[in-house]
């Protein structure tokens, strides 16, 4: 029954994951005609990107630094939200984290938080205090972008196979946050280092969630006054 409702969820979710893909390419948009196009930073994070998918598929994959990074994501969350950790297993055919508690965002957070970004952003900020890091910006940005690909190919990697996180919410619920989570986080990221403001992608996500939600609301009460002229259709036929 639980899964059911999850199903139920997951394509409630559909008009968002909508939504926030139309915003997130209307914020690049935007970005795009407000950059620099001689700006090396403009084009470290991309650059970034690019190398490591090129490696993903030229260089043997490091499968344990992805679990590794995978368990540790799972022990993160719920130590954020008040869980207890214990043993944790990392191998080439998969891991294990002991956890005090687990839910949802515990569960899921692997693939849709990327762990090693994380990392490396807070390195930076965290050197910021001590030394002066804006001359290292650029390479800043290209170690976001590398540490971004690795987790969405390692990402759409494993969900081509039978993954127990996914099963236990079910695919529908669960590819809807994932994705709508990683696109969210796009645009986030889009804010952090660019020139985007997150108050223009907070309108442009309200207008675009607006927009989804009122369309299928729409397509919905044509649906249900079609089916009650139907109904009364039939029961005149039958009447006669």
């Amino acid at each position: 029954m639980w899964k059911f409702t999850k199903m139920l969820i997951g394509t409630g979710m559909l008009p968002l994951c909508w939504a926030v893909s139309t915003s997130v390419y209307q914020l690049y948009q935007n970005s795009v005609e407000t950059a620099a196009s001689s700006s090396l930073d403009a084009w470290a994070l991309p650059i970034g990107f690019f190398l490591w998918v090129i490696l993903f598929f030229l260089l043997p994959r490091p499968v344990r630094t992805y679990v590794l990074g995978h368990e540790l994501t799972h022990a993160l969350w719920a130590l954020m939200m008040g869980g207890r950790i214990g043993k944790i297993k990392v191998g080439e055919s998969g891991g294990h984290v002991e956890l005090s508690k687990t839910n949802v965002l515990i569960t899921l957070a692997p693939y849709f938080f990327p762990f090693y970004t994380f990392i490396v952003i807070t390195a930076y900020y965290l050197l910021g205090f001590a030394v002066e890091v804006e001359p290292y910006r650029m390479w800043g940005l290209a170690a976001v972008g590398l540490t971004w690909a690795f987790h969405i190919t390692f990402t759409i990697s494993m969900l081509s196979e039978r993954q127990p996180d996914i099963q236990e919410h079910g695919r529908l619920f669960s590819y809807a946050v994932i994705y709508s989570a990683n696109v969210l986080l796009i645009g986030l990221w889009m804010v952090m280092v660019g020139s985007p403001e997150i108050t223009t992608f907070g309108i442009l996500l309200g207008q675009e969630l607006i927009t989804a939600y009122s369309f299928v609301w729409n397509y919905i009460l044509v649906g249900y006054e079609q089916a009650v002229l139907l109904l009364q259709t039939v029961n005149s036929g039958e009447n006669g």
